[in-house]
């Protein structure tokens, strides 16, 4: 048994099977009065628990929990003044309530990037039950550069295992093979 160490709130005491026929909700951010709303019309895709810096995660939390849905189900139905991206640089435009600081969403616009089409969620952010599991946990290693410590990464991983999200410093290998397909048939490496 590993030591006990916290992934994730939604996840730190097992995960929660997806709904079937599960068909979307409301994602709120954490104001008490005037919260964005963003709505869902279809389940989410490749949930997982993610390491990365800039991934938004909630009070304590080692990793963030996020999925992708298509962009065209995703709506922004109430206070969208209220959003602001982060960091217009990044490859996710990751919009995040101005008040609160939660990240309602992420939007790649770079339509020749893997993954345009696609928008970033945090389905922690539902009263709806029925979403998603996640299915493994993406840059691992990332943890450290947030202040966790290196010496602590080995339990990490067996706690990872334990709650079946395969650790990797890196995407699932479905999703880094859906990236080099893309990159060779841009090429031209790889024919349609």
């Amino acid at each position: 048994m590993s030591e006990k160490i916290s992934i994730h709130p939604s996840v730190d005491n097992g995960l929660q099977a997806a709904q079937d026929g599960f068909k979307g909700g409301t994602l709120v951010c954490h104001c008490t009065t005037a919260p964005v709303k963003v709505t869902l019309t279809s389940q989410t895709a490749h949930n997982h628990a993610c390491g990365c810096t800039k991934c938004w995660k909630p009070e304590g939390a080692n990793f963030s929990v996020v999925a992708v849905v298509s962009r065209d189900a995703l709506s922004v139905t109430e206070q969208e003044q209220k959003l602001a991206i982060v960091d217009p640089k990044a490859a996710i435009q990751r919009h995040a309530c101005k008040e609160c600081g939660v990240h309602m969403y992420g939007r790649i616009e770079n339509k020749g990037h893997p993954f345009y089409g696609l928008d970033f969620v945090h389905t922690e952010l539902s009263p709806q039950k029925g979403w998603a599991a996640p299915g493994f946990a993406a840059f691992v290693s990332s943890i450290i550069e947030s202040g966790f410590q290196p010496s602590k990464m080995d339990a990490v991983r067996s706690r990872l295992k334990e709650l079946k999200l395969e650790p990797y410093d890196c995407l699932s290998p479905p999703l880094m093979d859906a990236i080099a397909t893309h990159v060779a048939k841009a090429s031209g490496a790889l024919k349609a």
